[in-house]
């Protein structure tokens, strides 16, 4: 990677490098740089604020993109039903698999250490209201948001006709989706720190140490979830609904 395509791709945004190639994910997450919510930083600034060394990042990246690893899909240029189906199968999935599992944890660890490590109570409020929301946000984008995007992936390959939502238009619930996202980021923000990076106290038992690696996988895959509906699919759903309506 030469010296200019350096500077390019630090100019530009941490969801834009992972929207043109989803393998920089998992180097965003090994440096801490929140690529989904607060994806619209460019790589130099997210880097500056973190005191972290561009130049490190951008050589890792360079590793990564030069691999012969083409197992990443194109979640840019794959269709929006086709993508709900991927988000609906994967991360929703996930989420619901591992939201209870996660409770339980939680639970069994504050009653065996919340007596000397308080901020294991706190984080399993933090982590039981993120549960009590995602359970109402994947309810409103399975019946709601979602088979309204679907219906859009179906005109653009005219197989059927534009009609509008019954709510006006898709962009009314998804900024209440991408406002629990938000939430949801900021409440594994103070998790992360209440657990100093997910690092568990040297009394830990094997129950804790699985909690905090368990709670850990639960943020890369949100970040991971958020990033393909705020960066991909809810804005390249907005472009159609507006390009039908324009045609209607």
């Amino acid at each position: 990677m030469n010296t200019t395509q350096i500077e390019n791709i630090e100019r530009k945004t941490l969801s834009e490098i992972v929207t043109n190639d989803f393998r920089a994910a998992a180097v965003f997450e090994k440096y801490g740089l929140d690529f989904c919510c607060h994806g619209k930083k460019s790589l130099m600034d997210a880097a500056n604020e973190k005191q972290l060394s561009a130049e490190t990042i951008v050589a890792d990246l360079a590793i990564v993109f030069k691999s012969n690893d083409s197992s990443s899909l194109d979640f840019n240029n794959m269709e929006l039903d086709k993508l709900v189906d991927y988000i609906i199968k994967t991360h929703h999935a996930f989420v619901r698999e591992k939201l209870p599992f996660i409770t339980e944890l939680g639970k069994r660890v504050v009653n065996a250490h919340g007596a000397n490590h308080p901020e294991v109570l706190e984080i399993a409020q933090l982590f039981a209201d993120v549960k009590v929301e995602f359970e109402g946000h994947m309810f409103k984008e399975e019946r709601i948001l979602f088979p309204e995007i679907k219906k859009l992936a179906e005109v653009k390959r005219g197989s059927a006709q534009y009609q509008h939502p019954p709510f006006g238009t898709i962009a009314n619930p998804i900024r209440i989706m991408e406002t629990e996202h938000e939430n949801a980021g900021s409440a594994f923000d103070s998790i992360k720190k209440l657990s100093r990076n997910y690092n568990p106290p040297a009394d830990a038992c094997n129950t804790f140490k699985v909690y905090y690696a368990e709670l850990e996988n639960f943020e890369n895959d949100l970040h991971k979830h958020v990033h393909l509906e705020n960066n991909i699919l809810y804005p390249k759903s907005l472009i159609f609904e507006k390009e039908n309506q324009q045609i209607k």
